[in-house]
């Protein structure tokens, strides 16, 4: 499969992150100073599959590659935590481009194409369970990235890795994303498959995610059908 590559400076890609993971440390109602709390944060470690990975890697995930407070200045005070989390919980087969050993960092261009995709997945949960009825809030989180990337916007015809259909869909990507990276390459632009027009953009490499910070909050919300509502900003 060809594709283009493209010089990409975005200032503000969007990741959703179900607010339930959008915490201060667990740790931190615990203790009084700030010393103490890396004493707790090492017991923590014991289980944290998190921090284990910060530690000692993974299967397919060095912990050199993960974002540290003191290797990313951008990430010394917010961030570095949902960076490394993504990479790290995985659902066991895999997403789009990456399989169940090492995660990525999914995200899109617009708001708009960020919550279409997760009320794919999200919906597409609620129907294993045959109850569409359901209140998400959602937090978003910005992030910059500069650098070349494969491009598969305006591949003709449309790659397997960007079927519909997460049976046929996902094991390609998987596939070419293992290629891609053993290329060198550190992530991928590509055209939203849950909304006509979007562009995503999956992140291979943690030290590519530049400058998080949070962005607007969303409720997505199912009242008894497929069909989803969403709200910006709720109380």
């Amino acid at each position: 499969m060809s594709f283009a590559i493209t010089e990409l400076a975005e200032k503000a890609a969007v990741r959703l992150l179900p607010t339930a993971y959008f915490k201060p440390p667990v740790l931190q109602p615990l203790v009084e100073r700030e010393a103490d709390l890396d004493i707790l944060a090492a017991v923590e470690g014991l289980t944290n599959r998190r921090r284990i990975a910060e530690a000692q890697g993974l299967a397919d995930l060095d912990p050199r590659e993960l974002a540290f407070r003191a290797r990313a200045e951008g990430l010394q005070n917010w961030g570095h935590s949902h960076v490394n989390a993504a990479f790290v919980y995985t659902r066991p087969d895999g997403s789009r481009f990456n399989d169940g050993d090492r995660g990525a960092w999914y995200c899109a261009f617009d708001e708009l194409t960020a919550i279409e995709e997760v009320a794919f997945h999200r919906t597409r949960e609620l129907g294993f369970v045959g109850v569409y009825e359901d209140a998400m809030p959602y937090q978003a989180l910005l992030a910059d990235f500069i650098g070349r990337f494969p491009d598969l916007r305006g591949v003709a015809p449309v790659p397997a890795c960007l079927d519909p259909d997460v049976a046929a869909g996902y094991p390609a990507g998987q596939a070419f994303a293992k290629r891609l990276r053993g290329e060198g390459w550190r992530g991928l632009v590509y055209p939203s498959v849950r909304r006509p027009g979007g562009t995503c953009l999956a992140a291979f490499d943690p030290q590519i995610i530049q400058n998080v910070r949070p962005g607007a909050k969303w409720l997505l919300r199912w009242t008894g059908t497929p069909h989803f509502t969403v709200t910006a900003n709720p109380p």
